[in-house]
C-alpha cells in the first residue's frame, strides 16, 4: 500500500520536479558556473577566469550607478506602495456593501501584462506630445506639454514609472492585507473601544499594525525582490529604436545588453546576476530581521 502511494506521489510530482530541476535549477547552477568563464557568444566556455568577471562587473560604472539609483529606487517605491495598499485593504474592508465588487476592480490591474501597461502610460497617457492625457490636462491650464520620457532633467519619467507600478501592483498587496485584516479578532477592537481608544490613528498603530506584522513582512519582501527585478516596464517605456538611455537603467537591463546584446558576454553577464541576487538576498535578510517575519502576529 505504501508502495503504491509512493508511485502515484511520484506520477503527480515528477513531472513538475523535473521541470523545476531542468528549467530553474540547472539554468541558475550553470550560470553561476559561467561566471567564473571568459563566456564570450558561448554557454561551454573552456578558459577560466576565475574572480575576472566580478572584478569587471564591479568596476563597471553603468553597473554600479544602475545599482545605485535602484536601491534608491527600492526606498521610495517599497513604503510608497506599501501605504497604497493598505490604504485601500483599509477602506475596502470597512465598505459593507458591494465589497467584493471593489476588491475585484482594484485586484483587476494586476492581471495585466506589464508590457501591456507600459505601452498604455508610453503611448496614451504621458505620450511626449501635446496629444497625450497628461499634456492634454496640463494644456486645459495653459501648461505647456512635457517630454516625460525623454528628459533626464528635470527626471519626469520617474513619475511614470511609479504611477504605472503603483497601478499593477497596489491590489494585488491590497488582497495580502485584506486577508490579514479578516484574520483580526473583532474582539481587540471591542475592548479598545471600551478602554476609550479613538477610532482612526490609535486604533492602527497599536492593533491593526501589531497584528499585521507577518503580512507586513511578507509584503515588504516582495516588494524589494520585485523592485530590483524591475525591468518590463524600464525597458518598453524608455527604450526606443535608438536603444535604452544613459538614466534610470535597471540592473537587468544592463545584464540584457551586456549578455545578450553585440558582445554576447554571458560570463560577464552571469557574474552581474549573481552580484544583483547576492545584494537581494541581504536587503531580504536585513528585512527579515528587521520585521521578523518568522514570528507570529503580536497578540496572536
Amino acid at each position: 500500500m505504501r508502495g503504491r502511494r509512493a508511485l502515484w506521489f511520484w506520477v503527480f510530482v515528477g513531472p513538475f520536479a523535473l521541470g523545476l530541476a531542468l528549467f530553474t535549477y540547472v539554468p541558475l547552477l550553470w550560470s553561476v558556473a559561467l561566471s567564473f568563464f571568459d563566456a564570450h557568444n558561448t554557454v561551454t566556455p573552456t578558459h577560466f577566469v576565475g574572480l575576472g568577471n566580478y572584478t569587471a562587473v564591479l568596476r563597471d560604472d553603468a553597473f554600479v550607478a544602475g545599482l545605485k539609483t535602484f536601491v534608491l529606487f527600492t526606498a521610495f517605491i517599497v513604503p510608497v506602495t506599501y501605504v497604497f495598499s493598505l490604504s485601500l485593504a483599509l477602506m475596502v474592508n470597512r465598505v459593507r456593501r458591494a465589497r467584493a465588487f471593489f476588491r475585484s476592480v482594484f485586484f483587476l490591474p494586476a492581471a495585466c501584462s506589464y508590457v501591456v501597461a507600459a505601452l498604455i502610460w508610453k503611448m496614451s497617457l504621458f505620450n511626449g506630445v501635446r496629444f497625450g492625457l497628461a499634456n492634454t490636462v496640463l494644456g486645459w491650464f495653459g501648461g505647456a506639454p512635457v517630454a516625460w520620457l525623454s528628459t533626464p532633467d528635470p527626471p519626469w519619467y520617474w513619475l511614470v514609472v511609479v504611477t504605472v507600478r503603483l497601478w499593477l501592483q497596489a491590489g494585488f498587496y491590497m488582497i495580502l492585507f485584506l486577508a490579514g485584516l479578516q484574520r483580526i479578532d473583532p474582539v481587540l477592537y471591542e475592548a479598545a473601544a471600551v478602554d476609550g481608544a479613538r477610532p482612526g490613528w490609535t486604533v492602527l498603530r497599536h492593533i491593526t499594525l501589531p497584528q499585521l506584522r507577518a503580512t507586513s513582512a511578507a509584503v515588504v519582501l516582495l516588494l524589494v525582490v520585485n523592485a530590483f527585478q524591475a525591468f518590463d516596464e524600464f525597458y518598453n517605456l524608455l527604450s526606443d529604436a535608438r536603444g535604452y538611455p544613459p538614466y534610470a537603467r535597471p540592473p537587468l537591463v544592463y545584464l540584457y545588453y551586456t549578455a545578450l546584446g553585440q558582445g554576447q558576454n554571458l560570463g560577464l553577464g552571469s557574474a552581474g546576476a549573481v552580484v544583483l541576487a547576492l545584494v537581494i538576498a541581504v536587503v531580504t535578510v536585513g528585512q527579515a530581521r528587521w520585521l521578523g517575519p518568522g514570528r507570529t502576529d503580536a497578540g496572536g
